[in-house]
């Protein structure tokens, strides 16, 4: 089955700027846009707000809707949740408070307007890293309140609940096969199982190829560099797994020795590691798009995740091209659905996502916004159309 896909945007570029719902919903309608992805840092993140404002601010959304056409389709997470350990903290009041402060009442917003959640709110410490006891005690925990989250979303209507993929070590999933692996854990229940679905972003496989594990010329400037005491660059994980190493490299120990350490560092600690490929956003796309019912837009040259426009000079820039995007979420929904996944989204909502800079001048940045929208319009000319009608018209 080929998903429906339509054109959104987020409104976090109204953020601090155009707060009231008539506000940015008519900014919204102006670029020519009819599908709003709600983040939370324009004036909803329960923790920041008061019920009182959240029940306004539902109902000053259905009645600008009715005025402009323009409708919620997803809730999401900003800059709050990303900002903390969230559910991966160490202390578990944390966890239990990110859970029901935050994630329920924005899932209670969201199915109040029939709109999907997406979000990110955990991260891995380092003491966490370099310990794989712990780290799997706290992926456990994790995946233990995001499968309990997903039937609360069932539950509150939310069609969608959905985990933003990521670009380093302390944020799962950040590589493909954890990806997979993550997928696979939040799906495990079988039929009936509350869907658990990814946020593929375009610009979040820019920092894997960091994290690779070492070749054979890394390491021997690494033991060169430790034996003249010279500092060095080599990634190892957190400083507890990377002194030991050096200090084996320092001593003079043979190339053989240091060499053991470190595969056997990789082999004890997989989780810090990426693999060749991880830093391909089309391989991302290929793997995960038809497991995306939000799939977040922004230009990147590959090694940042700016939140960039879709201009022409920003185009000529980047490596993120409307056809190849499309044509690599084709590829997606054409392979066999892999075991333990969740289904195919019926409808997959392209979410442009740019972030202006706070001295930006804001007239001069809604040109900018207004000239991206139009990019990905000639290629999603109408909402709701099938990604096979969207991948034909390329040819």
């Amino acid at each position: 089955m080929t998903p429906c896909i339509s054109l959104a945007i987020d409104n976090c570029f109204a953020a601090k700027r155009w707060c009231e719902p008539a506000e940015w919903m008519r900014v919204v309608q102006d670029l020519g846009i009819q599908c709003v992805e709600a983040s939370a840092d324009n004036e909803i993140d329960p923790l920041y707000s008061t019920p009182g404002h959240l029940d306004d601010w539902l109902a000053e959304v259905r009645r600008a809707s009715e005025r402009t056409d323009v409708r919620v389709v997803n809730c999401y997470s900003g800059h709050g949740t990303y900002s903390t350990l969230g559910l991966g903290h160490h202390d578990p009041r944390v966890r239990a408070h990110i859970r029901d402060a935050w994630v329920r009442p924005m899932l209670r917003l969201a199915g109040q307007l029939g709109a999907g959640l997406g979000f990110f709110a955990h991260a891995f410490s380092e003491a966490v890293l370099r310990d794989p006891a712990r780290y799997h005690a706290t992926y456990d925990a994790l995946v233990d309140d995001l499968r309990a989250l997903a039937a609360a979303a069932r539950d509150a209507g939310a069609p969608v609940f959905g985990i933003e993929q990521m670009y380093s070590p302390h944020q799962i999933p950040w590589t493909l096969a954890g990806a997979g692996t993550f997928l696979r854990r939040l799906n495990a229940g079988g039929p009936g199982t509350p869907p658990a679905w990814l946020t593929v972003d375009t610009g979040h496989a820019c920092g894997q190829d960091r994290f690779l594990p070492p070749d054979g010329e890394a390491v021997e400037r690494f033991m060169d560099d430790a034996r003249a005491g010279r500092p060095d660059s080599l990634y190892l994980g957190p400083r507890e797994c990377h002194a030991p190493v050096r200090a084996l490299a320092a001593s003079g120990a043979s190339g053989t020795v240091v060499r053991e350490a470190i595969r056997a560092l990789c082999d004890s600690h997989p989780f810090l590691f990426s693999a060749p490929g991880d830093g391909d956003p089309y391989r991302w796309l290929e793997r995960f798009g038809a497991y995306s019912p939000i799939i977040h837009l922004q230009q990147t040259n590959g090694r940042e995740s700016g939140h960039k426009g879709f201009t022409a000079e920003l185009n000529n820039w980047g490596i993120i091209h409307a056809p190849d995007v499309l044509r690599a979420i084709g590829r997606s929904c054409a392979a066999p659905v892999p075991p333990k996944f969740p289904p195919p989204a019926a409808h997959i909502y392209l979410t442009l996502e740019p972030f202006l800079p706070t001295a930006a001048h804001p007239r001069l940045q809604l040109e900018s916004v207004a000239e991206s929208v139009s990019y990905w319009r000639r290629y999603v000319p109408r909402d709701g159309m099938t990604l096979e009608d969207a991948v034909s018209n390329l040819i």
